[in-house]
């Protein structure tokens, strides 16, 4: 048997993490045995004891061009403790000899190191703190290490959860025996995750299908999409414990996981920015109403083949391939993937996930993208028609308002500052954008078309 530790029991592990291990068993690799920890002292695990830790998993959306609704009975959790009620549990579970995985979603600021923290306060320090006492705990044991899978949507997750532990190490005093124990036994994999969850279904009309669907009530039922995706880095033991291939999620074993990262944030995360400000303009909802209306969907298909897949990898098959799964993914219908969710943060997210294909593409072309600048204007535009309302910051579009979320500095931007300021703002860009030859010229136009009521595509 091999076990499983797993801090966290939200939507996402229970649709990604915990429904591949049951797929595992289902397949004859196992028995895996997954034992979730709450991590955090808020919300219950009632849900579990009322369905002896069961529950149902349905997997809604397009695969091949057919729209599917698949229910997946999940049965690889054997145990969901409390760990601020009952820490005894995983105190007993770090010693046993058939734990071999730890798997932990704590969000992104889960991962984070307090030089104030006590290690004989385990209830209330950080998750690394916690991590570090059940290592210390194993090694006192004399037992061997674990393999660590952190699934934080943090750059090189394993390496910085690594780090944390290393100064909770010295912070504490536990040995340089433990250091060297945990340098050379417990294996850290850095990994990328990729499927979007829903969780348990919002409305009433999806609730009674879906339950119906399973053919039964389950409090604890999780909505997903078809596309699943783990990349782990190949370390240690890893691939005796973790099998490759496709298994309801495909599993990648790999040396260097940068490709799948930068695939990731550019054509998926990219693209997705990128539309957001201009269909918003349009009057759209969803990613599907997007999908759904001719010109804005060749936008985004003309945004993906000329801006961003070139600029990917050398292998143009294999990121058109993902792109393709990306464009079936924009196009499923149950996903209610909303517009004003993706534009939060949206300054932040256009630096991290479109300034780099944007930057690609202008140093081998010697001219400015297209489609990028497309949207790069009308996100700007959006910025620009922020005004406060109360304790909230609206943008006023042709059709509606919405709220907008972001740091004050950019909601307050373009009431101090104009266009130029903007895109020569180092503390923004990091590089002066006014150097790239016709930009400021082109935003400019494209916004005077916007204001026009012009379209620009």
């Amino acid at each position: 048997m091999i076990k499983i530790l797993q801090f966290g029991e939200g939507n996402f592990l229970r649709t990604f993490v915990d429904l591949y291990f049951e797929t595992l068993n289902q397949e004859g690799y196992g028995p895996y045995d997954v034992n979730i920890i709450k991590p955090i002292l808020s919300g219950n695990l009632e849900k579990f004891k009322k369905q002896n830790n069961k529950y149902h998993v349905v997997l809604r959306g397009n695969k091949n061009n057919k729209t599917i609704e698949d229910v997946y009975k999940v049965n690889s959790v054997s145990h969901a403790i409390d760990n601020f009620n009952d820490g005894s549990f995983v105190f007993t579970l770090i010693k046993d000899k058939d734990l071999k995985i730890v798997v932990s979603n704590t969000t992104e600021a889960g991962i984070a190191y307090n030089s104030n923290d006590k290690m004989y306060d385990y209830r209330n320090i950080t998750y690394p703190g916690k991590l570090t006492c059940l290592l210390y705990l194993r090694f006192k044991s004399n037992l061997p290490g674990l393999h660590i899978l952190p699934v934080e949507l943090i750059e090189n997750n394993a390496t910085e959860l690594y780090k944390d532990v290393d100064k909770y190490i010295t912070l504490w005093n536990l040995g340089e025996d433990f250091r060297k124990y945990n340098n050379t036994q417990n294996v850290y994999c850095n990994t990328l995750v990729d499927r979007i969850v829903s969780g348990y279904p919002r409305d009433e009309k999806t609730k009674e299908h879906l339950t119906k669907l399973i053919g039964e009530e389950d409090l604890l039922m999780s909505i997903g999409e078809p596309f699943g995706l783990w990349v782990i880095e190949n370390k240690g033991e890893i691939s005796k414990l973790i099998k490759d291939g496709t298994h309801n999620i495909d599993i990648i074993l790999t040396d260097d996981i940068s490709y799948y990262k930068k695939r990731k944030v550019r054509v998926l995360n990219g693209s997705h920015t990128n539309l957001v400000p201009i269909s918003l303009y349009c009057g759209k909802e969803t990613v599907y109403d997007v999908m759904k209306d001719n010109k804005l969907s060749k936008f985004v298909y003309d945004t993906l083949k000329e801006d961003i897949i070139p600029f990917v990898s050398n292998d143009i098959n294999m990121t058109k391939k993902f792109a393709d799964e990306v464009i079936e993914r924009f196009l499923n219908p149950f996903l209610n993937h909303q517009l004003t969710s993706i534009a939060l943060n949206s300054i932040s997210k256009w630096k991290a996930r479109d300034l780099c294909s944007y930057l690609d593409y202008y140093k081998q072309n010697s001219k400015l993208p297209k489609y990028l600048t497309i949207g790069f204007a009308y996100l700007i535009n959006m910025y620009q028609n922020i005004f406060k309302d109360g304790d909230k910051y609206i943008c006023r579009l042709p059709s509606r308002t919405i709220d907008v979320k972001d740091d004050l500095v950019y909601l307050e931007y373009f009431t101090k500052h104009n266009v130029h300021d903007f895109l020569s703002d180092k503390s923004i860009w990091d590089i002066d954008l006014t150097s790239l030859n016709g930009l400021e010229e082109t935003i400019n136009n494209y916004l005077k078309t916007i204001k026009e009521g012009k379209e620009l595509i």
